[in-house]
């Protein structure tokens, strides 16, 4: 099959010039098009986009080389002539991204195997970039190179060029708020602000002052105006996640958002307009959501025109290892320890392990191994259950009897049932204790990451009797 016909750009003032290389070039069967002067070639660059570009360096003298070397960012490869050849113009065109040179005059001949020769070039530049794509060990926060992962990338990059509402689906800890920073920090709107909301996160009753805001005296507490995450998205992208959990009334009033771009603050009648990109993402089936009258049909169709679904770690093969050795170097180096890879044992493992948490239950166990061991080899015995056989107590613990907060020996019957607040407060005060304090070793033993814990404590102070 004979290869699609390329497109020729051909900067030259000379009109006697110009016939006899357009003479020679439409021989070739490509897509010529030329213009006369710099100026014009920018304009045509930037509507179109062409395979290889003939400049005449005698035309602007003291511009081209400058132009030359602004216009070698293109993806074109240029190609520059002069009847003014020497050594010292021709090295200095190569320096500014020229990728061949000719002196004129030039037999016909020739003309024509230099611009073979470049679109070869160009060909064989393009087939290595898409090679390159094709085997990334990482993109964009992701780490992982395995055939199903690069698919994911290329859906990244292909959904971040448009404007339209990405939909990413994928189980907890599969890294959907990483995709959708991929998303953002690839889209035209990249120097405007990323603004995210977890839904599942913010009681109802104020999540609607979460998206959109509220004036003072809207509510109980609201005690001045305050901006919501649309407002603060203006220009950018505000990403909405787990919005399965969205209360009904709520997912209305999104949608008329995201038909008008208009909404009002809670307890405002005036209008605000903004421009928002919309990314959301849920670990739920969102079809299955809107069969179930869970989730609005309208706002489900409205939302998920780019559908991004995020692969379970269990189905990303080799990743496991890559993510492991990736995240061992990096705690190794924040806790000052000597780790630097596994022992075989240890990797299979980790690859014969079913990953429920994913990525982020992976990170909690290499925290935990970081945190309570020192070795240059993570070995099985330091693996904590349920992905090894068993815990790995801190130095100077093996003594001690096991102490609960989930039962009171003094209480029996119905009355020993306590609420689940008071026994989590408990468990994780008793495991900072044991832990002498250290809340990072106390979240890596009990599978969480230190922030749940500083959240918590946060909010037992503003409430201590929670």
């Amino acid at each position: 099959m004979a290869a699609p016909p390329c497109a020729l750009l051909l900067i030259e003032p000379d009109p006697v010039q110009l016939h006899g290389f357009r003479e020679v070039l439409e021989r070739t069967g490509h897509r010529l098009l030329s213009v006369s002067t710099l100026a014009q070639a920018d304009k045509e660059l930037a509507r179109d986009r062409f395979d290889l570009v003939l400049l005449n360096l005698d035309g602007e003298a003291k511009d081209s080389i400058a132009w030359l070397k602004q216009a070698s960012r293109s993806r074109a490869v240029i190609l520059v002539y002069t009847a003014r050849g020497s050594v010292g113009a021709a090295v200095e065109a190569m320096k500014a991204g020229a990728h061949d040179f000719l002196n004129l005059p030039v037999a016909p001949e020739k003309l024509l195997v230099t611009v073979r020769n470049a679109l070869d070039y160009h060909q064989l530049q393009h087939t290595v970039a898409v090679y390159r794509q094709l085997d990334r060990p990482g993109f964009q926060g992701f780490v992982g190179s395995s055939p199903t992962m690069q698919a994911v990338y290329k859906t990244l990059e292909q959904a971040a060029a448009s404007k339209a509402s990405v939909f990413i689906t994928g189980e907890s800890g599969t890294g959907k708020e990483v995709a959708a920073h991929a998303i953002h920090n690839l889209s035209p709107r990249a120097s405007g602000p990323f603004v995210a909301l977890n839904c599942a996160a913010i009681p109802k009753d104020l999540m609607e002052s979460e998206v959109f805001g509220h004036v003072k005296g809207a509510f109980t507490g609201a005690t001045a105006d305050r901006e919501g995450a649309a407002r603060q998205a203006d220009g950018g992208t505000l990403f909405l996640d787990e919005i399965g959990e969205m209360d009904a009334n709520l997912q209305s009033k999104l949608l008329r958002f995201l038909q008008t771009g208009t909404f009002q603050r809670v307890g405002s009648s005036k209008t605000e307009q903004v421009d928002v990109r919309i990314v959301c993402a849920t670990n739920r089936d969102p079809q299955a959501e809107v069969e179930a009258g869970r989730f609005r049909e309208d706002l489900y169709y409205r939302l998920h025109v780019l559908p991004v679904a995020l692969p379970p770690l269990r189905e990303r093969g080799g990743d496991i290892i890559e993510i492991a050795q990736h995240l061992l170097h990096s705690m190794a180096q924040e806790e000052k320890k000597p780790f630097h890879g596994f022992t075989a044992e240890a990797r299979r493992i980790l690859e014969n392990y079913d990953w429920p948490g994913n990525v982020r239950q992976l990170q909690n166990v290499l925290r935990n191994i970081v945190v309570m061991h020192t070795a240059e080899q993570v070995t099985p015995e330091m693996i904590p259950p349920p992905v090894g056989g068993r815990w790995a107590r801190p130095h100077g613990f093996a003594n001690r009897a096991p102490m609960s907060p989930l039962a009171n020996s003094a209480l029996t019957g119905l009355e020993a049932i306590r609420p689940l607040a008071v026994v989590e407060r408990e468990a994780i005060e008793h495991a900072i204790t044991l832990c002498d304090g250290n809340v990072p070793k106390a979240a890596a033993l009990l599978g969480v990451s230190p922030s749940t814990i500083y959240r918590k404590q946060q909010g037992w102070r503003q409430d201590p009797g929670g």
